[in-house]
C-alpha cells in the first residue's frame, strides 16, 4: 500500500513539474498610459516582472519605471538586448528606463540571469 501512495504521489509531482515548466500560462497584455506626449508604466519587480507583457505606442517616447521589492541577486539587473540596455534596479528604488518606441514589434527583456522574462509589444 505505500508503494502504490509513494508512486502516486510521484507522477503528481512529474506532472506538477511539466505543467509549471512547459505549460502554456495566460499573462494579460498591459497597455503603458499616454499623458501628455509620452508614455509610461510602472513594472514591480518581485518574483519577476509585473505586468511581464506591456504594450507601446509606435512613435511616442516611452518610459518603463522598474521598481525592485525581491531582495534577490537574480533580478538586480534588467537587460533588453535589442536595445543595448544593462540597468541595475537597486532595491526599492524606482529606476526609469527610456525606450525607443520607432521600430514595431516584439522584444524581450530578461533579468540578469536570464530566468525571469517579459516582453515589450510596440504596435
Amino acid at each position: 500500500m505505500v508503494k502504490i501512495v509513494v508512486l502516486l504521489v510521484g507522477i503528481a509531482a512529474i506532472g506538477f513539474i511539466l505543467w509549471w515548466f512547459f505549460g502554456k500560462h495566460e499573462v494579460a497584455e498591459v497597455s503603458a498610459q499616454t499623458t501628455g506626449k509620452q508614455q509610461q508604466i510602472d513594472i514591480e519587480v518581485s518574483g519577476g516582472y509585473s505586468p511581464e507583457n506591456v504594450v507601446l505606442k509606435r512613435g511616442v517616447p516611452a518610459v518603463l519605471n522598474f521598481t525592485r521589492k525581491d531582495a534577490s541577486s537574480c533580478l538586480d539587473h534588467v537587460v533588453f538586448s535589442d536595445f543595448g540596455i544593462n540597468r541595475a534596479l537597486p532595491k526599492d528604488q524606482q529606476e526609469s528606463i527610456e525606450i525607443d518606441t520607432s521600430k514595431p514589434g516584439e522584444y524581450q527583456w530578461a533579468c540578469g540571469m536570464d530566468m525571469f522574462h517579459g516582453k515589450l509589444t510596440i504596435k
